[in-house]
């Protein structure tokens, strides 16, 4: 039975990945367990074996049937197949990684990786159940089942697949202040709150990108911010908002500019249409906040401060904190 492991430097970023001297392609730091080990101990000690990391692995998010079809061996080693377990290391702040000392002679280097990259730098089944056991963890309904690094359940998250390309990096700076006079508003996006307390969030049915609603100004706006996330809103996601509270604003250091944000009540949404801007129909889910955050690539600091904000006018806007619970897909009109 082997087991591969998965740590966290910022949110849904895969790694660490180790390369090997005597192997090709990267891994997820695991290995084998020994006699009569339980998977989750043999994590810990080839962690500890590995990067020279101490900690205790109690929480597992896939368990990967390899079937003999599934992994190319010479066919005289008549593989049986196996189980392949996926641990969740959680996230690690700089100390943390900083403290990583690879096993010398046996891993060659460690780096974090954005979960895009991982089809070419891992074995393709490999990269699969890294993937997989990703969406596992943003979707929060506990370990999946996976067959040759497939879920056997899939999610909206695994159909449209989530994380297949990269996230567009946006380490920008947030301000909870007034848009200075003399930048120019060049984006409006809206965290568009359920009576749930989840947040309405748009993936690309092409690529798997997510987006929240939002975009940029035009003229039919008359120059206001909250007129363009409701156009937006409603163009992209068939979606109505109500009472819009604004956040701050992204600034940007190579163009001039703000990027403002909002949070407002999701009323109602209609049935599902084309986004004239995009040409694509965009699939609609409703995430908790922090879940959210796991599709993006804003940098911890923007991304914290902008949650915070936006939970600040969930509260004005009357709505509870959501619970946790796995993402939802919105296919169908809904009114609140």
């Amino acid at each position: 039975m082997g087991w591969h492991f998965r740590v966290d430097h910022q949110p849904a970023r895969s790694g660490p990945g180790s390369a090997r001297s005597y192997r090709p392609t990267r891994l997820l730091p695991g290995g084998a367990v020994d006699k009569s080990e339980p998977p989750a101990k043999g994590a810990g000690r080839e962690l500890k074996e590995e990067i020279g990391v101490t900690m205790a692995i109690t929480r597992g998010l896939a368990v990967d049937w390899v079937s003999p079809t599934g992994r190319k061996t010479p066919p005289a080693l008549k593989f049986p197949g196996e189980l392949l377990h996926v641990f969740d290391g959680g996230v690690w702040d700089d100390g943390q990684i900083a403290a990583i000392r690879p096993a010398p002679g046996e891993i060659d280097g460690i780096e974090f990786v954005e979960p895009a990259d991982l089809p070419a730098l891992m074995a393709p089944d490999d990269a699969r159940r890294a993937l997989s056991a990703l969406r596992a963890r943003i979707n929060g309904a506990g370990p999946v089942l996976l067959e040759d690094g497939l879920p056997i359940a899939p999610t909206v998250l695994d159909r449209v697949g989530v994380l297949r390309t990269a996230r567009a990096r946006h380490h920008l700076s947030f301000h909870p202040t007034p848009v200075p006079a003399r930048l120019p508003v060049r984006q409006s996006w809206v965290w568009a709150f359920a009576p749930d307390g989840r947040v309405l969030v748009l993936l690309g049915p092409d690529t798997g990108g997510a987006v929240l609603p939002g975009g940029k100004p035009e003229p039919e706006d008359g120059g206001d911010p909250v007129a363009t996330a409701v156009r937006e809103a409603r163009e992209e996601a068939a979606a109505e908002l109500a009472g819009a509270r604004y956040l701050g604003y992204l600034s940007d250091p190579d163009v001039p500019c703000a990027r403002v944000r909002y949070a407002a009540a999701l009323t109602r949404l209609d049935e599902a249409h084309v986004d004239p801007a995009t040409g694509q129909t965009y699939v609609r889910i409703l995430a908790t906040p922090e879940q959210a955050l796991e599709l993006f690539d804003w940098g911890p600091s923007a991304a914290a401060e902008q949650l915070t904000a936006a939970h600040q006018a969930r509260v004005l806007l009357g709505i509870p904190k959501a619970a946790h619970q796995p993402v939802t897909e919105l296919a169908d009109p809904v009114s609140w």
